[in-house]
């Protein structure tokens, strides 16, 4: 791959070799083709199961996406940006909570901080969706997914510290506790 961009290339071997806990299932998937001529992708699911991803266990899933422009973007002010996404499903009484999305845009940038993820240029979004389930006339149930939408520019071209901390954020966002983490080493990606 002669004209890859050294730069990309030295942020994706930043992305190689890490451990996570077992319930964090990584995988690589087709990276968007129209933000920037250069993008790797990752997706996962948190899964209490952490084995065969189980659908009673489900937790949380999120989306890691690399972007590389060499000629940088004005509103990145840099060559790099990092955007993520996180949807999982919470306890229906959180819903009405007026400090749920302060709350769990902060558990993003502890999980930055934690981590010495050195950033700039933050922005997002987080929502809640009240899914309530009728039959006939009745509420049968009620779901409540929060959703994260994210992104941010990275200070160098090694990310290595923003996957750590993103798989920490879909963890917590999942529910499961970051100080009993149990860890299954990634060989490659």
């Amino acid at each position: 791959m002669p004209d890859v961009p050294p730069l990309f290339l030295a942020s994706l071997d930043s992305l190689r070799n890490h451990s996570f806990r077992r319930e964090f299932r990584l995988q690589e998937i087709p990276a968007p083709k129209k933000i920037a001529p250069w993008a790797a992708a990752l997706a996962a699911e948190v899964n209490s199961s952490g084995g065969a991803l189980d659908p009673d266990g489900y937790l949380a899933e999120a989306r890691f996406v690399l972007l590389h422009d060499p000629e940088g973007q004005p509103a990145w002010d840099s060559t790099f940006r990092i955007v993520c996404h996180v949807s999982a499903p919470i306890e229906s009484e959180l819903g009405d909570d007026p400090f749920l999305g302060e709350v769990v845009w902060s558990w993003l940038t502890e999980a930055l901080d934690a981590h010495g993820a050195e950033y700039h240029s933050l922005n997002g979004t987080v929502t809640r969706q009240i899914d309530e389930t009728f039959r006939g006339l009745h509420l049968d149930g009620t779901r409540v997914t929060v959703e994260v939408r994210a992104s941010w520019s990275p200070a160098t071209e090694n990310v290595s510290d923003h996957l750590d901390a993103w798989a920490e954020f879909a963890c917590t966002a999942g529910g499961l506790d970051p100080d009993t983490p149990s860890i299954t080493p990634l060989d490659r990606l």
